[in-house]
């Protein structure tokens, strides 16, 4: 089974579903399920690891002796930053065969997840793109620290180093992150006024609008894993952008292009034969498109069917 459409044991993912009486285990693990699924796949970009690693995790919670976990919490969040980090080094390995550029999978997310800023932020495909430029222990620590707020102590345990190195790793990354995350912050409405230009260029034909709020180095992403037609590599400037989109929007009816909320911020979402096709999402700095991402791989797709619940 392809790595985007897995399937998994259902009490794995669903634990409940073995058994209506659900013990103190199974308890545990469906209250912060949400949160354990949301540290995952930021540290991975990939739902389907996501849920790999959650699979993992319940498999050995379910033999842990609840009367000597002090913080039930503390430890489901140790168990699966473990587990996604061992699936963050695996994954790192399978991008370095990808056709074509890698993309973080789209999340079909509900308004709540917009309404949490920092959350949104952090799960952005802006933002995964920049925490793909960490090592895997430091975008751990940073995911742990500045998204969920856990104390340095707890983070030590989860990445086994001392609280010490991870102050210094949560420094280096911090910085890092900082230089490259989008300027200004990631505005909703901006990302909704520049995908509603797009709409209309596809509409009327008038592209103006749109290259208007092209920023000069603007890059254009696109994947499609080697299955679907997408760009093999990056297109970088405003003019070159310019005529890709130009010759791409020429083929849309702007009747599919969907609007809709993919990782926290507004998305287009074209469709083929009522089937999603792409994911359009943009990169916003000072209110200029400086990041095209169209997410095309299939095997990427398959969340946009329901919404995903992502908790800090």
């Amino acid at each position: 089974m392809k790595d985007g459409n897995r399937e998994r044991p259902d009490r794995a993912a669903h634990p409940r579903a073995a058994d209506d009486r659900a013990d103190p285990a199974t308890e545990a693990f469906l209250t912060h399920r949400n949160l354990l699924f949301t540290i995952a796949y930021e540290m991975l970009g990939s739902a389907a690891d996501a849920e790999d690693a959650l699979q993992e995790t319940w498999l050995r919670w379910a033999g842990v002796d609840l009367d000597g976990v002090e913080n039930q919490r503390a430890y489901l969040v140790q168990i699966t930053t473990r587990q996604a980090l061992t699936r963050l080094r695996a994954l790192s390995r399978r991008k370095e065969s990808y056709v074509g550029p890698w993309l973080p999978e789209p999340l079909l997310t509900a308004p709540d997840v917009a309404d949490d800023v920092e959350l949104a932020e952090s799960v952005s495909l802006a933002m995964l793109l920049v925490l793909e430029t960490l090592t895997a222990t430091e975008r751990a620590v940073f995911v742990l620290r500045e998204v969920f707020d856990l104390d340095y102590d707890e983070i030590a345990r989860a990445v086994d180093k001392s609280s010490a190195a991870v102050r210094q790793i949560a420094h280096r990354a911090r910085g890092h992150v900082a230089a490259r995350r989008p300027r200004g912050g990631v505005s909703p409405l901006a990302a909704r006024d520049a995908l509603g230009a797009f709409r209309r260029a596809a509409d009327t034909g008038d592209l103006q609008p749109l290259l208007d709020v092209l920023a000069p180095d603007v890059v254009f992403l696109g994947d499609g894993g080697g299955i679907k037609q997408a760009v093999l590599s990056p297109v970088v400037g405003a003019g070159k952008v310019a005529r890709l989109l130009t010759a791409g929007l020429r083929h849309l009816d702007a009747s599919s292009l969907a609007p809709a909320e993919v990782n926290g911020y507004p998305a287009l979402i074209p469709h083929v034969d009522g089937d999603v096709d792409t994911v359009i999402a943009l990169r916003i700095d000072d209110g200029l498109i400086t990041g095209f991402y169209a997410v095309r791989n299939p095997e990427k797709l398959s969340r946009l069917r329901h919404e995903t619940v992502l908790r800090r």
